[in-house]
């Protein structure tokens, strides 16, 4: 039996590959962008027989209808989700063949109601695919579903932790979906669980590992995991609301060809009609130039999670930057989330999509001077975009805290004179929000910095 692991950093999680020495293969929870699942399978000489889905993805868009649909493969998932298209239906102990490997339907309910997981076995190796049950130190997060679902689905997370730890082997090789970045991720444990193993090539744990430092089996009484689990849920993705109805009608094929280009009226025709147009370049590039009205929201491996949580959904995007590299990536990132085409998109750098428009700029900095100025009697506006749980750990004591995800629809409560020094934990979504800031007409500096700082320059703290 050989794994491959094809990875999300993007959204924090991991599609795989099983398959057998004769080349019959399953796909455990595709991503959407089913081109990487095909090059590995041809490049393998693969034959896909199943699709398999842990469950209903509330944190991305599958594509597994459309990867079992190209490759004539089964698409399986629980017989009790309640689907709108046909799937193979399986229930806790049913078993598929795939080729020399067998794979047996574990129900794993805590992430969701209908969870699976999935143990692979050909003899000589055991794995379980756990999809957003047992991760790495940690279990899925169980409020996804509703408020009122939370704590029955929190204990059914811990009953389900126990039952994996106890039916299987200890050399079982653990591989999740989420838990890498994943905001379907809960309170994780702080000893290691996990490492690199030459074999798959990525990091990987067993249930060893886990039985000795995963939350849900290292703590014993039930209650105590309770109060422990729910009291570490912070906000999570405005956008999942709209992923699991998505996925249950069945997505369809995606284009990812270049957008219709825009020139600069045409730019500024769509941000005066409300429409967002996300610049991608860095953060320092944009506080240097760029044009008035634009969002900063930089490409790179937390571009879909902010950008998606902060856009007003069904708004039109056109995306800006420096290549069609950084504009490509942006929109493979994009249809991740359900957002199929960008409205547009102009890749000529600040000079060819800004001709002819407003342009604007703002400071960077960083908290030294910010301390600076505190210390010398000055009073600046910051404003900390953390989530409430970052806040909760100790912030600048006269500062405006408005969740980044909030901040849109905030924004109006920020004061209209003077400076607004913007800081988050690393500076990313600082660097999102003082482009909000300017957006509304106000005047950001940039605090491009790391906020545990701010406890060895002798600021005035709150706990929150």
């Amino acid at each position: 039996m050989k794994i491959h692991t094809i990875e999300t950093p993007s959204l924090g999680d991991r599609s795989y590959v099983v398959h057998d020495d004769a080349g019959t293969a399953a796909v455990i929870d595709p991503q959407r962008d089913i081109d990487r699942v095909l090059a590995l399978v041809e490049a393998h000489g693969l034959t896909v027989t199943h699709v398999l889905e842990t469950h209903n993805h509330n944190d991305y868009v599958t594509g597994g209808v459309e990867l079992a649909r190209v490759t004539g493969a089964t698409y399986v998932m629980s017989a009790d989700e309640d689907m709108l298209i046909d799937v193979h239906g399986v229930r806790d102990g049913d078993e598929l063949q795939v080729g020399a490997v067998t794979i047996r339907a574990m129900h794993t309910p805590g992430h969701t109601p209908t969870h699976m997981s999935y143990v692979a076995v050909d003899g000589e190796q055991q794995a379980v695919f756990t999809g957003g049950s047992l991760l790495y130190g940690s279990v899925g997060r169980t409020d996804l579903i509703s408020k009122a679902a939370t704590e029955e689905l929190t204990r059914a997370q811990f009953a389900t932790a126990k039952r994996l730890a106890t039916e299987l082997a200890d050399d079982t090789t653990v591989l999740p979906t989420h838990g890498f970045g994943s905001f379907c991720s809960s309170a994780a444990s702080d000893e290691q669980s996990a490492s690199v193993d030459p074999k798959y090539g990525v990091e990987t744990s067993t249930i060893a590992d886990q039985k000795r430092a995963n939350v849900a089996l290292t703590i014993t009484d039930e209650q105590e995991f309770l109060e422990l689990l729910i009291s570490g849920l912070d906000a999570y993705p405005r956008y999942y609301a709209h992923m699991a109805g998505r996925n249950k009608v069945g997505p369809s094929a995606i284009d990812l060809s270049p957008a219709v280009e825009a020139d600069p009226t045409e730019l500024a025709r769509r941000m005066h009609a409300g429409e967002w147009v996300v610049d991608l370049r860095t953060r320092t590039a944009f506080a240097r130039d760029h044009v008035r009205g634009t969002v900063n929201v930089e490409v790179g491996n937390s571009f879909i999670t902010y950008l998606a949580w902060i856009l007003p959904w069904g708004t039109p995007v056109t995306l800006v930057g420096d290549s069609q590299e950084e504009v490509s990536e942006a929109q493979r990132q994009l249809v991740r989330v359900g957002v199929d085409r960008p409205a547009a998109q102009n890749a000529g750098g600040v000079d060819t999509y800004g001709t002819g428009l407003d342009r604007d700029s703002y400071r960077v900095t960083d908290l030294e001077e910010l301390a600076k100025r505190f210390a010398d009697g000055e009073q600046p506006h910051v404003l900390d975009v953390r989530r409430d749980g970052e806040w909760a750990g100790g912030g600048i004591a006269s500062a405006m805290h408005v969740p980044l995800h909030d901040l849109v629809r905030r924004v109006e409560e920020l004061p209209r004179e003077g400076e607004i020094w913007v800081h988050c934990q690393s500076g990313y979504r600082a660097s999102i929000a003082a482009s909000i800031v300017a957006r509304s007409g106000r005047t950001p500096v940039l605090v491009d910095d790391d906020a545990g700082r701010i406890h060895e320059l002798g600021f005035e703290l709150t706990t929150g």
